[in-house]
């Protein structure tokens, strides 16, 4: 023993019951544990017995050798917890020995003091939990014990974030808080997107060098030009150059197209297309078109058709708009169908082109389109071709996107308002309880232009939206793709109106729609049994706050630890959180596989004959022509440079191999339509 207390640095000592946990400490290494029982002599208190414990067991030892170390000690300190009494107590019997002057009471941890460690803590370290403070590394204990019971599991991510806030908050029972789904803002706050528009010298509309028509019109609605719009303009929008514009969600890109489109159309330079990729988008762009701009222009429109029959009942192809779906576009140039003179085309959503299914599809339409439009050049005297405009809210190229479209670049990085990014956690039940407190807490706020706060709630089902939407308190509406087009007008006005507090609908259809939502809530992250890339999730983000409307955004991530909604999903709903809060925009880079350039090249050659394979070299991926063209003759999809009946079909009807052959196969063997049409359905996503 007195060997081992040559030389002590602190001797801690903290009251258990009847007797005190004394802790000698040398080199930040505990020595050992003991237990100390004191008694009461005519001189006061002494040690009354002593005992190293060891595991279990306990080796007695003669009291006096607590009075050797405590001589030896450098300092000694008692717990703040022991008893006023027992501190007196303590101090009395040190007084015998002259070695008061040694002795401090310590804020300590009474976890580590009741495990026999020495754990000093401040205001700065101290951590409140069920009204004592105890130090971090307890207290991260207590949360993992916590996470453990209230989660099936978290990721590293996860835990490093509610860590992070426990020592920035020091209050143990607010951070459990957020796994059983309490909102306290200033936690569950992850970062705010700030606003920043003061940096562009915004362009008056009177100085626009626009047709009277549309600068009448402009001039009534504003008068400037939001900064993306001047930046668009000053470099060359109404001179006729082609333009990338990525800018964020609700900056005013969309007008950009418009301006150019309008412009040049009501100047004699031919039609405008607008294209998007949904139809619910373009009956809604369409809408606006015939409401803001009617009487200036006839407004027609073009969206896909089903797989067995296309009449395009709606379509007038001489209409001065033609607003439509990427496919509805495409059908028309690979039916041959003439379009007239096209002066511009806007590509709203250009980021589409990454999409593994539809992406291929639209870098191919680009392509056919340009071909279609220097044909009719080439045939029209008083024809001089199209104004490419591409829009997008989100690309982690944009110079080389802007390059391989041969488009100038404009790109505005900031927001007219601030965005907050909220993160909590809840499982599937928590969740929509969750969402119920924070429609209703938004809803009841009104903001400085007198806006109630307004929510969109993303999810990954038709089924999951009618379910969220029943069981808010508030008025709130579904909004998917299995609503018919009166059904989803009718929920668009009455958000428009501030007749809904909230409207549920499926990640990918809302992307795009206009709600002036001042909240938008990520029920889950996926979209149908995929994860949400960063890019649809910024898209989809910038869905909250209008600057014309509110203050600021907010987003909320609702997060159920190692949650996944399909077999195919690897990644945890937490993990992707942090991913997507984190992460940087991916690039579009396309890659074609066989399948897709098989699709393309036969497109390409029903629309271009001969000139097919300049039709595929153009296009933003690099498609392999010479195999696809081997593949084609293989099939007998066509003939020379034609398509055959049977590749016409196929083309028609946007159908790649696969699906053609399991038609054939359906149709040898005799199968009912409506079977084979089911087959070719089985397999895409519910959105």
């Amino acid at each position: 023993m007195s060997q081992q207390v040559q030389r002590v640095d602190t001797l801690f000592v903290h009251e258990t019951g009847d007797d005190y946990l004394v802790v000698p400490r040398r080199d930040d290494e505990r020595l050992f544990r003991a237990r100390l029982e004191l008694k009461e002599t005519d001189a006061g208190p002494r040690p009354g017995r002593f005992r190293i414990k060891d595991g279990s067991s306990e080796e007695p030892r003669r009291p006096d050798e607590f009075v050797e170390i405590a001589r030896r000690a450098d300092r000694i300190r008692i717990s703040q917890q022991t008893t006023n009494a027992s501190q007196r107590e303590l101090r009395d019997l040190l007084d015998g020995y002259q070695l008061t002057g040694k002795a401090k009471v310590a804020r300590t941890c009474r976890y580590c003091a009741n495990k026999g460690r020495y754990s000093p803590i401040t205001d700065e370290t101290a951590i409140e939990a069920d009204g004592e403070s105890i130090c971090p590394d307890c207290a991260k204990r207590e949360l993992e014990r916590e996470m453990a019971f209230q989660t099936e599991g978290i990721t590293a991510a996860a835990q490093d974030r509610l860590e992070d806030l426990l020592l920035e908050v020091q209050d143990l029972s607010r951070i459990t808080g957020l796994l059983k789904g309490n909102l306290d803002p200033d936690l569950t706050k992850f970062d705010e997107v700030s606003a920043n528009t003061d940096d562009i010298d915004n362009i008056a509309v009177e100085d626009l060098d626009l047709h009277p028509g549309l600068k009448d019109l402009l001039t009534d609605r504003f008068e400037e030009l939001l900064p993306v719009q001047s930046l668009s303009v000053e470099n060359g929008l109404l001179e006729g150059e082609d333009q990338l514009v990525v800018s964020a969600t609700a900056t005013g890109k969309t007008l950009v197209g418009e301006m150019a489109g309008l412009h040049r159309m009501l100047s004699g330079k031919g039609k405008m297309l607008f294209l998007v990729p949904l139809v619910a988008l373009a009956n809604q762009k369409h809408e606006d078109f015939e409401d803001e701009y009617g009487h200036l222009a006839e407004v027609s429109i073009r969206v896909g058709s089903s797989r067995i029959r296309d009449d395009g009942a709606r379509f007038d192809p001489t209409a001065d708009v033609i607003v439509g779906t990427y496919e509805g576009i495409d059908h028309a140039l690979r039916t041959g169908k003439d379009l007239g003179d096209i002066g511009s085309v806007v590509i709203d959503e250009v980021h589409t082109l990454q999409e593994e299914e539809r992406g291929h599809r639209l870098d191919g339409l680009i392509s056919r389109l340009k071909h279609y439009c220097e044909r009719r050049e080439e045939r029209r005297d008083h024809y001089d071709g199209a104004q490419w405009i591409y829009l997008s809210a989100t690309v982690g190229n944009p110079s080389e996107l802007a390059q391989r479209l041969r488009a100038n670049l404009v790109e505005f990085e900031e927001r007219p308002v601030p965005i907050e990014r909220h993160l909590t956690f809840a499982d599937g039940q928590e969740k929509v309880k969750t969402e119920n407190k924070l429609v209703r807490r938004e809803f009841d706020r009104e903001s400085s232009k007198g806006y109630k706060g307004q929510t969109i709630i993303f999810t990954n089902s038709r089924r999951r939206c009618h379910e969220i939407s029943r069981k808010l308190d508030y008025a709130s509406a579904p909004y998917h793709a299995g609503l018919d087009y009166g059904e989803r007008k009718k929920v668009e006005r009455q958000f428009g109106d501030q007749d809904l507090a909230a409207v549920v609908t499926t990640a990918a259809l809302a992307a795009g729609v206009d709600f002036p939502a001042s909240q938008v809530i990520f029920d889950t992250l996926a979209m149908g049994i995929e994860w949400l890339t960063v890019q649809e999730f910024e898209q989809m983000l910038g869905r909250a706050g209008r600057p014309d409307y509110h203050d600021r955004g907010k987003v909320y991530m609702l997060v159920e630890p190692d949650a996944h909604y399909h077999g195919s999903m690897e990644m945890t709903e937490d993990e992707v959180a942090f991913k997507l809060l984190k992460g940087e925009m991916e690039n579009v880079v396309m890659t074609y596989d066989e399948s897709a350039a098989i699709e393309e090249t036969l497109a390409n050659v029903t629309v271009g004959g001969r000139a097919a394979k300049r039709l595929n070299d153009r296009m933003v991926g690099e498609v392999p022509t010479k195999q696809a063209i081997a593949r084609l003759l293989e099939y007998d999809f066509i003939d020379g440079f034609e398509p055959t009946d049977l590749g016409e079909v196929v083309t028609t009807h946007f159908l790649d191999p696969d699906e053609a052959f399991l038609m054939l196969d359906g149709i040898r063997k005799g199968k009912d339509p409506f079977h084979i049409v089911a087959d070719l359905e089985l397999d895409e996503e519910d959105l």
